[in-house]
């Protein structure tokens, strides 16, 4: 007999909803490297307004969006300030030494908020000898930090140090709409301490594909130009755009019912053996702990999990899962079932 799997991998792997695919296909299109994908041009619009910046531009995705907005506001060798555990700097294929020709300056953080003394010291002039501080890039909700949401406060302080020094910032806000609704703070309040940022559609949203790069927009059709360089010129892709509107009209309330459940599970898996969490810590839709059990590696824990028909992934030193739309309270009751008989043999 199959298994039915609750799949806590991420929240990447969320199915787009029926309406999203009734919207794909009817979506009206056009050729979007022509300008003309009507549904295309009304998802930008959409994604500029929200953000409060002047334009917006579909990517296949947060890497992507991400290299774009680091290529458009530097030049080679320049310097990049980035918090050490990030996502831009850690898990996107170096695309800021491989397409920019920067070089990434890491600095330390509280889970994953930046002191804006660390940031300032480490603000480097050019010389002979070493390259020009031009940018920092934010992350919020921080992905490596447990989808950890920093603080606005934060945000304005770093602005500060950036505004002083002749800086622009940058915020991968993949996962920003969590951020949002976590804090309680709109969404358009942290954009306005950025100069550009990308958000994904196609995670918590819910959205199969994409995600938006806004910003100014004399920047941003040079990072129009630049996407078709790297080859995301994707023609009619208004039936991808369409489920995008969907997303950004209609998925952002309900997403804090997958911090929620994020909640619960943290609690339910809280002290049993081998597992180290603090569910306090747990503020959004990503859950990361230690494992260290005796007698059960990490992979041999993933594995039995597999086998109750539960999916999630390995970190180092732990396991991560992630609570989206797809995964509901059955399934997270159906998790802490099968933590509690594993880890009960």
């Amino acid at each position: 007999m199959s298994i039915t799997y609750s799949d806590f991998r991420s929240d990447t792997v969320t199915r787009p909803t029926d309406k999203m695919r009734k919207a794909m296909a009817e979506a009206v299109v056009g050729d979007d490297v022509l300008g003309d994908d009507p549904t295309v041009l009304r998802l930008e619009r959409l994604a500029a307004e929200t953000m409060g910046k002047e334009a917006a531009l579909f990517c296949p995705s947060g890497t992507m969006a991400n290299s774009i907005a680091v290529k458009m506001w530097t030049n080679v060798l320049e310097e990049v300030i980035v918090e050490e555990r990030s996502h831009i700097y850690n898990m996107e294929s170096t695309h800021m030494t491989f397409i920019s020709g920067v070089t990434p300056r890491p600095v330390r953080s509280e889970r994953g908020a930046m002191d804006p003394k660390d940031v300032a010291a480490a603000v480097r002039k050019p010389n002979v000898h070493t390259p020009q501080t031009t940018l920092i890039c934010l992350e919020n909700t921080h992905n490596n930090w447990g989808g950890a949401v920093i603080p606005l406060d934060n945000f304005k302080a770093i602005r500060k140090v950036a505004d002083e020094n002749g800086l622009k910032v940058h915020l991968d806000g993949a996962r920003i709409f969590n951020a949002s609704v976590a804090a309680g703070v709109p969404v358009r309040q942290f954009a306005d301490q950025v100069d550009s940022l990308q958000f994904c559609l196609s995670k918590g949203l819910s959205a199969p594909v994409g995600s938006m790069l806004a910003g100014p927009r004399e920047r941003i059709e040079f990072g129009r130009r630049l996407r078709k360089a790297l080859g995301g010129g994707m023609r009619q892709v208004g039936v991808l755009a369409a489920p995008g509107i969907i997303a950004l009209t209609e998925m952002v309330d309900r997403l804090k019912d997958d911090h929620a459940r994020a909640k619960k599970l943290a609690r339910g898996i809280a002290g049993l053996p081998g597992v180290r969490i603090d569910p306090a810590t747990v503020e959004t839709d990503i859950i990361i702990f230690g494992f260290e059990h005796p007698k059960i590696p990490v992979t041999a824990m993933l594995e039995k999990m597999k086998e109750k028909g539960i999916l999630a992934l390995a970190v180092s030193g732990g396991i991560r899962m992630v609570t989206h739309k797809d995964v509901g309270d059955q399934d997270v009751d159906r998790a802490i079932a099968a933590f509690k008989e594993i880890l009960a043999g």
